[in-house]
């Protein structure tokens, strides 16, 4: 793809699977299956088959700028300079402006890994912010601190594989 990837682990529900988002094409892709919606301005965001997610799209905007995440992985590919964009959960916002990294949304943590680029991870509220760097991940978790640290190749290609990759 000609933009940066980035990877984004989050959760949606069947009903988000099938929603229609101005300024994207929906696709459903096999091995592993996934839902790829592409949107204006280089902006990919693949969302495995049973994640629980809504994408918001603001009035006049030409692609969205945010997905709320419950549970499960996106993907998700922002271009350099298309704009900011960032993902919601219940424990975490990760937000990027042209990047690939992974969001992965369990009931107890959100984690996020930074395959290229940098992605400001912050609590819900906006508290606690970090900034990681590519090869660098947080697990964010209600009442616990947290911060910048070096995945394994492992735990890395574990997430990534569930987007084919």
């Amino acid at each position: 793809m000609a933009g940066t990837l980035i990877g984004l682990m989050l959760a949606a529900s069947s009903t988000a699977m099938a929603q229609n988002v101005n300024g994207c094409e929906r696709t459903q892709v096999q091995d592993p299956p996934r839902t790829v919606f592409q949107c204006a301005n280089g902006l990919v965001i693949e969302a495995e088959a049973a994640s629980a997610f809504n994408i918001d799209t603001a009035a006049g905007a030409t692609r969205p700028e945010d997905v709320d995440l419950e549970t499960d992985a996106l993907l998700i590919e922002v271009e350099p300079g298309s704009g900011p964009f960032q993902v919601r959960t219940p424990h975490a916002i990760a937000a990027v402006r042209g990047t690939i990294y992974a969001v992965d949304v369990g009931p107890e943590r959100t984690s996020v890994f930074v395959l290229r680029g940098h992605v400001s991870v912050s609590r819900p509220d906006g508290s606690d912010t970090v900034l990681l760097a590519a090869g660098e991940g947080a697990d964010v978790a209600p009442g616990l601190p947290f911060a910048p640290a070096t995945w394994s190749a492992e735990r890395a290609a574990g997430l990534m594989s569930r987007f084919g990759q």
